[in-house]
């Protein structure tokens, strides 16, 4: 069984010591060998001690989790943020394909969320783009996409629509490039409708920033900036003329 060495960061005795006892119980690979109360103390124990995997609160007394790691001189371990239902926060997260708990944690999110971490690379590249996504107040401008052999990281703004392809998605770029993506139009169409996407077909996601037309003839489409078509299903046609009216 591969171990993991892990620290754990909260502001909340209780919330440290019902995390400790929930991974002895359910996950016996980790071992917590350091608790920290907050961004000063978490910083001093991360000085002298280096884990393969960090628990880490969003909100503290004295700062956030964030503000721990914006002053950190070298992250070489894994990230796991515990925190209350924030929605924006939790956004980022999403976008930016880092892991998160929210509290109280769930046994069954916890193992999941441990079992991640044998195939994760460290939080890296992907904690840089959640600190820049939680920077725009306005939402996060780039997520992070996964394929079978990369992860690469686009602005949301250049994707044009999205399209189903069985358990992938295809992504269509305004530069004219294609990426498919290992996860389903389901899961995108979650994450991005509040980034001024619509799910116009079973098929298609677009950006309605890239919609130039809607033609009527030919059963109804739309015609994208790239100057491709995209079927728009009966059963949205009227969902689909009402955004379009708002637009």
């Amino acid at each position: 069984m591969q171990k993991f060495k892990a620290i754990i960061i909260d502001d909340i005795t209780q919330s440290r010591a019902t995390l400790k006892e929930d991974l002895e119980a359910y996950c016996p690979e980790i071992e917590v060998i350091g608790e920290a109360e907050g961004v000063v103390s978490g910083a001093r124990l991360l000085k002298d001690v280096t884990p393969d995997v960090l628990f880490l609160d969003i909100q503290m007394p004295d700062g956030t989790g964030f503000d721990l790691l914006e002053i950190l001189p070298e992250i070489s371990f894994k990230i796991i943020f515990t925190t209350a239902s924030d929605a924006f926060a939790i956004r980022a997260f999403r976008f930016s394909a880092v892991d998160y708990l929210l509290k109280p944690v769930d046994p069954d999110d916890l193992m999941e969320a441990v079992n991640k971490l044998k195939s994760a690379p460290a939080s890296g590249q992907a904690l840089d783009l959640l600190l820049d996504n939680m920077k725009n107040q306005e939402g996060p401008k780039k997520i992070s996409l996964h394929t079978q052999d990369k992860i690469q990281i686009v602005e949301v703004g250049d994707i044009i629509r999205c399209e189903s392809s069985g358990n992938y998605t295809i992504f269509h770029f305004a530069d004219g490039t294609n990426l498919m993506v290992t996860r389903t139009l389901k899961e995108y169409d979650q994450l991005l409708s509040d980034s001024g996407f619509f799910r116009v077909h079973q098929s298609h996601l677009v950006n309605k920033k890239h919609i130039t037309a809607y033609v009527k003839t030919e059963g109804g489409y739309l015609l994208m900036s790239n100057g491709k078509h995209v079927s728009v299903s009966l059963r949205k046609k009227a969902a689909v003329m009402e955004m379009l009216e708002r637009l």
